[in-house]
């Protein structure tokens, strides 16, 4: 009988819950050269973790985590006290932690003319008219990954929409017109790439342009879900003008969401230095760029190397500003959007989004940017409209860069 007994002891045994510790603690990443924000820490979780386990971390925290995410990668970010962070880390479950750190967008005011739109359908430098195939992106979407948009511009033509906005405090528009300006060098009327191509703002930068990685990476992570509802027949590309030192969970979330299907274009930095050292810069799969001038030399501010895709004009550009208005800046920031609409134009055209940017960077005019680094490519982005290259509608405009 007292054998019986023991015998019904034994599920009991072995279905106490064993503590969820772990031999080594999770990595725990800092990034160099940043501007870290105190206490704040990004958790991305394993691939595997059961979504009770994500849950039942998360319930270790004294305050509600700021931003979880689900589709860029399992895992959320918020303030952890010291001893939150150790029991975090002891998670099994856990894959690394980062703590977050501060981003901006890569731009700087200049008051000059435009010309970036006509250096990408002419063949030298100093021309005045951007010749485009008529089919101009439509039926592609650009997500602009910044400080939001102004939708009500009317040189968006109805074409741009605010889809949100992950600055607390920040409102549903954009508030500071750098992400207008990028908008409208990938679509609008005048200043656009892609003219008939959607552009959507997703707000992860506040009114004075800048930002952290846990809030730009919970504008990643909506990208990355939000791209399989829209309807973007000829595909979705995503712009990212801004970013801070190297991020290996901006990297991580950027992989995702190329991963998904969303083409990413990234800035590679204005401090004129390796865009290896940068996220989302340096993220395998990006489609990296560099800046140039209007007498075709690579800007001075222009990061540079070999995670360098392509080069695009990116000094002195007039583009859409807030409340109607326009404005000159320059920056990679302004570089960036040139490519992520020339994606939309080719994806328009027919062009298939697998291997997209080395199909830019075969087709780009090669060796005539002065100042190039060695360690660099020598690619200037350039749309074949004057050398026979169209789409199926065999036709082209022209618009007179302003």
């Amino acid at each position: 009988m007292r054998f019986v007994e023991t015998l019904a002891l034994v599920p009991l045994v072995l279905a106490a819950p064993r503590p969820m510790r772990r031999s080594a603690l999770a990595p725990l990443i800092v990034p160099r050269d940043a501007q870290l924000v105190e206490g704040s820490y990004i958790v991305r979780m394993k691939a595997e973790a059961a979504e009770q386990s994500i849950s039942s971390t998360m319930e270790l925290l004294s305050a509600p985590p700021a931003f979880t995410y689900t589709d860029a990668f399992n895992g959320f970010a918020g303030s952890l006290t010291p001893e939150e962070l150790e029991t975090i880390r002891a998670n099994p479950d856990v894959e690394e932690v980062e703590q977050d750190a501060l981003v901006s967008m890569f731009e700087s005011p200049q008051q000059d003319a435009d010309w970036g739109l006509a250096r990408l359908s002419d063949n030298k430098p100093g021309g005045t008219t951007y010749t485009f195939d008529n089919s101009a992106g439509e039926g592609t979407c650009a997500y602009v990954i910044d400080t939001g948009v102004d939708a009500s511009h009317p040189d968006f033509e109805g074409r741009a929409k605010m889809l949100k906005s992950f600055v607390r405090g920040g409102g549903e528009t954009d508030d500071h017109g750098h992400g207008t300006h990028v908008c409208g060098t990938i679509a609008s009327k005048t200043f656009g790439v892609a003219k008939k191509a959607k552009v959507f703002g997703v707000k992860v930068l506040d009114a004075s342009g800048g930002g952290s990685n846990s809030v730009v990476m919970a504008g990643m992570d909506f990208v990355t879900k939000d791209a399989r509802n829209q309807t973007c027949p000829k595909g979705a590309v995503a712009n990212m003008s801004l970013g801070g030192t190297k991020s290996k969970a901006i990297n991580a979330a950027a992989e995702a969401m190329i991963k998904s299907g969303v083409m990413l274009i990234a800035a590679a930095g204005n401090d004129g230095k390796d865009a290896v050292d940068y996220s989302p810069a340096s993220t395998p799969g990006a489609c990296t760029i560099g800046a140039t001038t209007i007498d075709d030399k690579l800007a001075s501010y222009s990061n540079i190397g070999s995670m360098v895709d392509v080069l695009a004009p990116g000094s002195n550009i007039t583009s859409t500003w807030m409340n109607g208005e326009t404005k000159t800046i320059s920056g990679t920031s302004m570089a960036a959007p040139h490519v992520a609409g020339l994606a939309a134009y080719f994806l328009g055209m027919g062009q298939k989004k697998e291997g997209l940017c080395e199909f830019m960077a075969k087709n780009s005019l090669k060796d005539v940017i002065k100042g190039v680094p060695t360690d660099t490519v020598n690619l200037l982005i350039h749309n074949k409209a004057n050398n026979g290259t169209r789409g199926p509608l065999e036709a082209e405009a022209e618009a007179e860069a302003e």
